[in-house]
């Protein structure tokens, strides 16, 4: 693993546990974490009233080129419906699914994080995006 990967996990890590205790807030349970299948990984998977929430996770520093609503192309959430349908056919949790993006902005030399912004419903299982 070279430095800046070994950075870019670290901030990713930031930025996930930062959403992870906004979520807590807001009244999410986490279900699950970092979930893995070989189509893709999904950050955080939380309910929330009648939904199971599939949260991807983009950490930027302020400034950045593309914001984290904008890296999550079509390619991108397709990978995130296929990972999500796995989990569901592993949980039958009878909830509606929701594809939520967080974009965290970090800032400092060391990273810490500044703000963030959740988006929820940002996508449908169709990739067509739903927030301006």
């Amino acid at each position: 693993m070279t430095e800046r990967e070994g950075d870019n996990q670290q901030k990713g890590r930031l930025g996930e546990d930062a959403v992870c205790e906004l979520l807590i807030k807001r009244g999410h349970e986490i279900l699950a974490r970092n979930f893995h299948k070989r189509c893709g990984e999904i950050d955080i998977i939380s309910r929330c009233g009648g939904f199971v929430v599939f949260t991807e996770v983009k950490a930027r520093k302020r400034g950045s080129l593309v914001s984290g609503l904008e890296a999550v192309d079509f390619r991108k959430q397709a990978k995130i419906v296929r990972t999500a349908d796995l989990w569901l056919s592993e949980h039958d949790t009878g909830l509606q699914p929701r594809y939520d993006i967080a974009e965290v902005t970090l800032a400092g030399s060391i990273p810490r994080v500044v703000g963030i912004e959740i988006y929820e419903d940002a996508f449908t299982a169709d990739g067509i995006y739903t927030v301006n």
